[in-house]
């Protein structure tokens, strides 16, 4: 048995950018530990909706890295989402996304985990859009 890599923000931030899809979003850990991850990315025009706000795809796709990301922290490094749900608390609007996971609970077979999603305007102000909670679970090592 091969051991596990040690869990910190740098191995986190690599597995990060071993995702083409995160890279393509310009996703960036910026805290990661103790059962919590926080993932933030610009908000740019290419990834708005036909009103001028965030799309939701873009918030969901947050919401699932930072609750897994969370998770990971305490489960270890193969983790997969489960399932998760979103609700929209409002238009995303501002400069810059942050979704901030926290684990609720876990144990051997799934944690449990919790994700605002928060726009921080150019003032650095956060203003809370959506929020998440999911189950993501250990998986055997690749």
């Amino acid at each position: 048995m091969e051991p596990s890599p040690v869990l910190d923000l740098a191995t986190a931030r690599r597995t990060l950018d071993s995702q083409p899809f995160s890279r393509l979003l310009g996703a960036r850990l910026t805290s990661f530990g103790g059962g919590g991850a926080t993932l933030e990315l610009d908000i740019r025009e290419e990834l708005h909706q036909q009103n001028g706000f965030l799309h939701g795809g873009v918030l969901a796709y947050a919401a699932d890295n930072a609750l897994t990301f969370a998770a990971g922290a305490v489960l270890g490094p193969y983790v997969l989402t489960g399932g998760f749900s979103v609700q929209y608390v409002r238009p995303a609007t501002g400069r810059t996304l942050r979704a901030r996971a926290e684990v609720v609970h876990a144990g051997r077979r799934q944690a449990v985990v919790r994700c605002d999603l928060l726009t921080l305007a150019e003032d650095g102000a956060e203003t809370l859009c959506a929020v998440a909670q999911g189950t993501v679970l250990p998986v055997q090592a690749p």
